[in-house]
C-alpha cells in the first residue's frame, strides 16, 4: 500500500513520459528561432528564398504547440479563469479539477482523436505534400493532431489519478507557485 505523499509508480511513469516529452520539445523552439533568422539573414541580405525553410519554422511551431500541450496541462500552465478555484481546500480544487478533467477534458481530446481519423488517414493514403514545393510531409504533419490527443489522454490519466488521491488525502495538492493568491 502506498504511504501518504508519495506518488504510486504509474502516476510517476506517466508524468515521466510527460516531462520528457515537454523538456524536449521545448528546445525545439531554440531550434525554431535559429531557422527563423537564417530565413530572415537568406532573404534580406543574400536575396535567396526558401520554402522548405519557410514550412519548417511552420512544423516546428506547429510541433511546440501541439506536442507540448499535455506538458503544459501537467505543469498547470494554462489559463485559468475562477477567481472560486484558488480559494478552495486543497481537496475543494482537487474535485473541480477532476471534473473538468473526465467531464470537459477527455471527452473533448477523444471527440477530436475520433473525429481526425479520417482527416490524418486519407492524407497518409496519397501521402499528401506540401502544395508549394516545401516540406513533403504534410502527413506527417497532419498526424500531430492523433499524437496530440495521445499525450492529452495520458496526462489526463495521470491527472485523474493525482486528483483521487488528493480528494483521499494520499498526496497533498500545494497551490502553485506561479499563482497569486488574494
Amino acid at each position: 500500500m502506498n504511504s501518504p505523499n508519495r506518488e504510486p509508480a504509474l502516476l510517476a511513469g506517466l508524468d515521466a513520459f510527460t516531462d520528457l516529452v515537454g523538456r524536449s520539445i521545448a528546445w525545439l523552439v531554440v531550434v525554431m528561432m535559429l531557422v527563423q533568422f537564417i530565413i530572415v539573414v537568406m532573404r534580406y541580405v543574400i536575396g535567396i528564398h526558401s520554402i522548405v525553410l519557410q514550412e519548417s519554422v511552420m512544423y516546428m511551431h506547429a510541433m511546440v504547440f501541439m506536442l507540448g500541450a499535455a506538458w503544459t496541462l501537467r505543469e498547470e500552465g494554462h489559463v485559468r479563469v475562477d477567481i472560486f478555484y484558488r480559494r478552495l481546500s486543497a481537496r475543494g480544487r482537487a474535485w473541480i479539477d477532476l471534473a473538468g478533467t473526465l467531464f470537459l477534458l477527455i471527452p473533448v481530446v477523444l471527440f477530436i482523436a475520433i473525429s481526425s481519423l479520417g482527416y490524418v488517414s486519407s492524407s497518409w493514403s496519397i501521402l499528401e505534400r506540401s502544395p508549394d514545393g516545401g516540406i513533403p510531409g504534410v502527413f506527417l504533419l497532419k498526424s500531430l493532431i492523433l499524437v496530440m490527443m495521445a499525450l492529452m489522454l495520458i496526462q489526463g490519466v495521470a491527472q485523474v489519478m493525482r486528483q483521487v488521491m488528493i480528494i483521499r488525502h494520499r498526496m497533498p495538492n500545494q497551490t502553485p507557485d506561479h499563482e497569486e493568491l488574494l
